[in-house]
């Protein structure tokens, strides 16, 4: 390990800088999550059943791709890291993807629609999303090995995500409004969306420094890769590495259900989709606000304590919204409330995957940044694709007809199941995992471990 690990220029904007990674990454994430399936079923009138069947089998092909770009990332040689170059070289293509994603041909008939979703979506899951988003997720244990500062790290990662998601939760239906409320409106709004991605990308290139490098006996830099197989084998070693990517599937699968039923729940339910900006806005604005007290948090309590807090104000706030007849102040108290738990949760979560890293590389001497993340972002895009098919399953099953004036009251349900139970239902399996996650309590003794063997 190289031992100047630490950030040690611009310490604020090197933070900021890095976070914004994550904010030009939420606005295609979030775009896909929260308003995609409702763009192909009211705007592109393509079957949510037909769509939610390809980006669930779409994932498979995003989990093989993620291993992929791990393991391209672990031999990136360059001068400026393992994962800065893949963030500048693929920003502009990242943009562009985002925009073909919501430029469906409306004319076209429903066959070719279709194969247009299918190639545009795997175009950006699968290849330019996977092609940027991994190194980044690489990026923050390349940068400093402090636990400390990878919380912090962390919790600037998930406040510019969240201003990401603020930003595209608050603008995108005013903005489609705008530009004549049709198809082609949404894609117009996407470009706009684009160049504010290619600026975040900038400024995380830029901004950011790799520091940590693995190394052998007497601080030498370990510069053979390690085997394909080895890699795999020795993550399946990697206790607190399982238990971190189950926690993201689950996770990612609710954010895709949940999320992605957030416009019906404010359209059908409340009555009113724009709605949609006030719900989230209340929740992201909150989400911001508590993540400056989070590091004061993980400092006195730890990551795992701070995340399972996290966890329990999200049920909290679900059944709160769950049984709040419509109020739109009871509303709020349960944005609120779930805004404070996922700072708990996105500002911890991150960081906890990185220290799985440290654990690795004591546990079988394997240090692969680029992998290790990969194979968690393959496991979260498979509850993310599972969870995209879910919830165009259970509108299905619902009855739910995307032109029609009332829903049927199956319909509602369907809707209700998707944004509010199936999320209380991943959080209780969350605090099910964190039960036997210690790592916390074990990290100082790995990591003074670690440096006593680089040493000899």
């Amino acid at each position: 390990m190289n031992q100047k690990s630490k950030l040690t220029f611009g310490k604020i904007f090197e933070r900021f800088s890095y976070g914004c990674g994550d904010f030009g990454c939420n606005i295609i994430y979030t775009a896909m999550s929260a308003f995609l399936l409702f763009y192909y079923t009211d705007y592109a009138n393509v079957s949510a059943m037909a769509v939610g069947t390809i980006m669930m089998v779409s994932r498979i092909f995003d989990g093989v791709s993620d291993i992929i770009m791990g393991v391209i990332v672990d031999r990136t040689r360059s001068k400026y890291g393992k994962a800065r170059p893949w963030i500048l070289r693929m920003c502009i293509p990242f943009a562009v993807s985002g925009i073909l994603l919501f430029s469906v041909p409306a004319s076209w008939a429903s066959t070719p629609k279709l194969v247009y979703v299918f190639i545009t979506y795997n175009l950006v899951s699968t290849v330019i999303y996977t092609a940027i988003n991994v190194p980044y997720s690489a990026l923050n244990a390349l940068m400093t090995q402090d636990p400390y500062e990878r919380s912090v790290l962390s919790i600037f990662r998930n406040l510019l995500a969240t201003a990401g998601t603020l930003t595209i939760n608050t603008f995108t239906l005013p903005l489609v409004e705008y530009f004549g409320n049709n198809a082609a409106a949404w894609t117009k709004t996407f470009v706009v969306f684009g160049f504010v991605a290619i600026a975040a990308f900038l400024c995380t290139f830029f901004g950011t420094k790799e520091r940590v490098r693995a190394a052998e006996n007497e601080g030498e830099v370990q510069t053979e890769d390690v085997p394909f197989v080895t890699g795999i084998k020795a993550l399946f070693k990697n206790k607190y590495w399982i238990m971190m990517t189950g926690m993201l599937a689950l996770f990612f699968l609710m954010y895709s259900v949940n999320g992605g039923a957030t416009v019906y729940y404010a359209k059908d339910i409340l009555g009113d989709k724009n709605l949609v900006s006030t719900i989230n806005g209340i929740f992201n604005i909150v989400q911001i606000c508590g993540m400056f007290f989070i590091a004061m948090l993980v400092k006195k309590f730890g990551k795992r304590n701070v995340f399972v807090l996290g966890l329990v104000l999200d049920i909290v706030g679900m059944l709160v919204l769950n049984f709040s007849g419509g109020s739109m102040a009871i509303i709020v108290v349960s944005s609120v409330i779930r805004g404070i738990g996922n700072a708990c949760g996105g500002a911890t979560m991150w960081a906890m995957v990185s220290d799985t890293i440290d654990y690795g590389e004591w546990k079988t001497g394997c240090r692969t940044e680029g992998l290790v993340n990969s194979a968690c972002s393959f496991g979260y895009k498979i509850g993310n694709g599972i969870g995209s098919a879910l919830l165009g399953l259970i509108l299905e099953i619902g009855g739910y007809v995307g032109t029609a004036a009332v829903q049927t009251e199956s319909a509602l349900t369907s809707i209700k199941v998707c944004f509010v139970w199936i999320p209380i239902l991943v959080y209780a399996c969350g605090l099910v995992i964190m039960k036997f996650y210690h790592l916390d309590k074990e990290f100082d003794g790995i990591i003074a471990d670690l440096k006593a063997r680089a040493q000899k």
